[in-house]
């Protein structure tokens, strides 16, 4: 060929390539960098030109790329890479990416178009940089379930459009910002719907500033953190309000009477604080369905008018000193459930007969003397421990239920089909690969879980959701409705596809963002977010024949060659790999090596550490970072690469565990969520070695801040304070853990203070599950720490909640004494009985530094719980949840300056007839001789 021809021919097709090539030559950059660098990306990631080749998850305009959907797909990095590069991106989303664990660089203020940023459900850790406050167009930012640490930054108050924020579950500490003459706040978000800070360690006051009449608000979620101080009277001036959430953290004062100015607020959560003053009045809120203020101080009142408001169908008020007959207009058909169990209630109940067949009445330890049972009398009543079951003319009534919940909408009429071990039969009858996962509400408006009517408009407001996005969405099934600990309701989704067997990637990134961006109006129900489950059957990439004429030869032998270096590759790795999983379950863990994830545990919030990031942290486990020691090993302190501050238990040699114990323990840790429990951030098995990383908790042990060198004075309330704190964690573990844990190692140095002298429960190296319900015991080796543990577990290892109860009665000895359990050959809990049967006996052996004996407001009670918990059978001793109401009405004592010092006989009664083993930890109980038994009873 003429050599000026060919040269034409290829300038021709020089310029074809550029009019075909109309991605933007920055944002391929961009993308083709995150290509090398991220892993498990969309195989459809292929061709030189993102916007031309319709790379998954990538939409352009005008060359520029304007969308980056991944949610949901699996994709893995620690690092976001240069994505702030791309300058006309709008939105954002890489949610439910577990893989995904990255910091927010200062640089994400270069998305200046960016309207939508979800990373809901990842790992990214790490501060929220102060430079996010520059995206000015952003409207809805949804950073919830991460790791992000620090402080809010205030300069989120710039962002003037924004009308979602969600920064719920994650670690952020310190107050909630508002504004002043330097620096903007949240009050300046005027725009703004959705406030959601819950599950955070939040703290301060809530500034009245925050609130204001030009706001448009209607969901403020800011449950289960630890502010303080009292509700700002601002917030009834908020009138556009739905949902307000204030439960579960230390607000006190009471509540602002213009409240019921809040005509639209349809629930209201203030349950688990210390508000005290009148119950509030929410006559005139015709919205209001449903009301939770349980536990707190307010004074004492007859039943509120309020109760009668037709609107309601929720009405929870556990211990909060009510008291007088109920009336029977409470009970008219719209009420689904009243709940006023430990309260004064007393006189005649009469429910009437307008009530709603599903209605669930629950009036445990109250006062209650009679009642008025109608021919049509069908619903779920709960009046044990009044007066009126104490001569058994109640019946079925006196008796505790465990509701019944629902597992699933009826079933359909699909004839019985084997879809095998993969797929799953879908409400429409077909065998399919669903897409699943949790969806989480902040609230909801109905207590009734097992009326159909609110899961059905759930799943037709998703399916029209879904159709509106033109997804490939066959059907929906919703099962297992459940309430967590903080009253969040949760169903778990199957999303079946239509037309084929499978979901691609764009489909699972699509309906993942049509949820967690909440669009639609769904009735009954408040704000959400969707965590997933990874899917399991994305297709693989199917070849094409097109353009693969050329070089074909060549290529044909390449393949051979590469095919064959992979055979023999792919058979040596799959020996190794067999090898490796025979000798250790958690060979195919790993933060690079998900091919075999069904042997990884199930963890909830806990992350894999590797051995080389812990001994960086810890400088080579450096013994100037050791913290802590005992049999197991040594603990030490460390910053991991995440910026947190962590306590590291290395277990030692002599003290492994097997593969699959160690991973029971580590799925066990990660379930545990309490405030007043330690939490696992993660673990480490690598190298022959067994780690445990925990938060660190900065305050050390209670025993060390009782009777240590570095010993922090302790006063009066602060010490009922520790013991409160300690028994909600014991409670959360007995009552709310699912299934039930029983600690076994309840004790003083089990028991850390962090900065704020919140205690935590911590340690959990020999709890037990117990799973069987219906038995209410454990049999197994006796194993605990000597001075602690239940005389009646040692005697027949029969091991039950109650065992926890009786350590944590020598801990409330600890408080009062700051004396060990043993020492000397002298036991505490004989110590303080003799003592209380001598004339101001007791004076003698309470800790000095307690100041004054007759300031100590509720010492008699607190004396009698504390040999209460210590009574030698189980069933005389007080469940948890019963300890914790105890000690909050000493704590109000306390304040309130109580110095009753005559002490009750009723728990005085012999605790040491069966064997105390009592000292250090021990494994096995023929580990104890006689002649110690018998110095212990001198």
């Amino acid at each position: 060929m003429d050599p000026r021809i060919r040269l034409r021919l290829m300038i021709i097709c020089s310029q074809i390539m550029i009019i075909a090539a109309v991605t933007n030559p920055n944002d391929l950059a961009v993308l083709n960098a995150l290509k090398s660098s991220w892993k498990n990306l969309p195989p459809r990631w292929k061709g030189s030109d993102p916007c031309g080749s319709k790379w998954e998850g990538i939409n352009c305009t005008n060359s520029r790329v304007t969308t980056l959907v991944l949610a949901g797909t699996g994709v893995r990095t620690n690092d976001i890479g240069d994505i702030p590069s791309l300058s006309m991106l709008q939105y954002l989303d890489l949610s439910n990416n577990k893989g995904i664990r990255a910091t927010l660089p200062p640089s994400i203020q270069n998305l200046k178009n960016l309207t939508t940023l979800i990373l809901v459900g990842c790992s990214f850790r790490g501060p929220i940089p102060d430079s996010i406050g520059s995206l000015k167009q952003l409207v809805f930012l949804g950073l919830n379930n991460n790791s992000f640490i620090g402080t809010i930054p205030p300069s989120i108050g710039n962002l003037t459009n924004i009308s979602w924020l969600d920064l719920s579950d994650n670690q952020l500490s310190g107050p909630i910002p508002v504004s002043n003459a330097t620096s903007p706040g949240l009050d300046k978000l005027v725009k703004a719907k959705h406030f959601h800070l819950a599950n955070n360690r939040l703290s301060g006051p809530i500034q009245s500033q925050l609130f204001h009449s030009n706001m448009s608000l209607i969901h403020v979620i800011v449950n289960n953190n630890q502010l303080s101080g009292t509700i700002p009277s601002s917030i009834g001036t908020v009138k556009t309000l739905e949902v307000v959430r204030l439960d579960s953290n230390s607000l006190s004062g009471t509540v602002p009477q213009n409240l019921s100015n809040l005509q639209t607020l349809s629930e209201l959560y203030l349950s688990n604080n210390n508000l005290s003053g009148p119950v509030p009045n929410l006559l005139g809120m015709n919205s209001l369905f449903y009301v939770e203020m349980s536990n707190n101080s307010f004074d004492k009142s007859d039943i509120p008018t309020w109760f009668t408001l037709l609107s309601m169908n929720t009405i929870l008020m556990e211990k909060t000193q009510l008291q007088g007959e109920i009336p029977s207009d409470v009970f008219h058909p719209q009420l689904e459930s009243l709940v006023l169990s430990n309260n004064n209630i007393n006189g005649t109940l009469d429910i009437g007969d307008r009530y709603s067949s599903d209605l669930i009445v629950d009036l445990r330890n109250n006062s209650i003397t009679n009642f008025l049972e109608y021919p049509r009398f069908n619903l779920s009543l709960n009046i044990d421990n009044n007066p009126i079951c104490e001569g058994g003319s109640t019946g079925r009534y006196c008796t505790a239920r465990k509701p019944n919940i629902p597992t699933t909408l009826p079933s359909n009429s699909c004839p019985p089909v084997n879809c095998g071990s993969a797929k799953v039969l879908s409400p429409n009858c077909t065998c399919t690969n669903p897409y699943t996962g949790t969806i989480y509400f902040f609230s909801h408006s109905f207590s009734n879980l097992d009326n159909t009517t609110y899961i059905t408009t759930l799943r037709d407001t998703l399916m029209s959701a879904f159709r509106s996005g033109q997804l490939p969405v066959d059907s929906i099934s919703i099962s297992n409705a459940t309430l967590d600990e903080y009253k969040y309701l949760q169903y778990r989704l199957h999303i079946f596809p239509s037309s084929q067997d499978y979901f691609d990637r764009s489909s699972v990134s699509s309906i993942g963002t049509v949820i967690n961006r909440q669009l639609f109006s769904l009735p009954f129900y408040g704000p959400l977010f969707f965590l997933d489950e990874s899917y399991c059957c994305f297709p693989g990439n199917k070849s094409s024949n097109h353009g693969v004429v050329i070089g074909s030869v060549v290529g044909g032998f390449v393949v051979l060659l590469l095919i064959a270096s992979a055979i023999t590759f792919g058979i040596y790795q799959k020996r190794q790999a067999t090898k490796a999983k025979q000798n250790n379950p958690f060979a195919s863990w790993g933060l690079d090596n998900d091919n075999d994830a069904g042997g990884a545990p199930q963890l909830k919030g806990a992350r894999w550490c590797s051995y080389e990031e812990l001994k960086r942290c810890t400088n080579n486990f450096s013994e100037d970072n050791i913290i802590g020691s005992g049999g197991y090993g040594k603990v030490y302190k460390g910053t991991l690469d995440t910026g947190h501050v962590v306590a590291i238990k290395r277990a030692q040699q002599g003290s492994l565990q097997g593969a699959q114990e160690f991973k029971t323990e580590i799925e066990l840790l990660s379930r545990i969520h309490h405030k007043n429990v330690v939490s696992l951030v993660g673990f480490c098995y690598e190298q022959g070695e067994q780690m445990l990383v925990y938060e660190y908790i900065s305050n050390g042990t209670l025993k060390d801040n009782l009777s240590g060198d570095g010993r922090m004075r302790m006063d009066w309330v602060k010490r009922l304070k520790i013991a409160l704190d300690s028994a909600k964690g014991v409670t959360y573990l007995h009552e709310l853990a699912n299934p039930p844990i029983i600690h076994r190692d309840i004790k003083s140095n089990n028991i850390l203070l962090d900065a704020y002298f919140t205690a935590k429960v911590a340690d959990f190296g020999i709890s037990k599950l117990l799973g069987d319900e219906s038995k209410g015991y454990v049999s197994t080796q006796v194993k605990g720490t000597l001075g602690y543990m239940d005389p009646e577990y040692f005697m027949t290892q029969q091991l039950t909640e109650k065992s926890d109860v009786y350590s944590f009665g020598v801990v409330l000895l600890e408080l009062l004494t700051a004396k060990s359990p043993i020492k000397n050959g002298k036991y505490i809990v004989r110590e303080v009985q003799d003592a209380i049967g001598k004339s101001n006996g007791l004076y003698t052996i309470l800790d000095p530094s307690l100041g004054s004996f007759q300031t100590l407001g509720g010492l008699t009670k607190f004396v009698d719980l504390a040999m209460s918990c210590l009574q030698d059978s189980g069933v005389d001793r007080p469940k948890m949840g019963e300890v914790v109401r105890e000690i909050e009405t000493i704590i109000d004592l306390a304040v309130g300056g109580d110095s009753s010092l005559t002490f009750s006989s009723q728990n005085t009664g012999k605790v040491g007839d069966l064997y105390h083993p009592y000292g250090d930890s021990v494994s096995d109980a023929s580990s104890l001789s006689m002649p110690f038994e018998t110095e212990l009873r001198r």
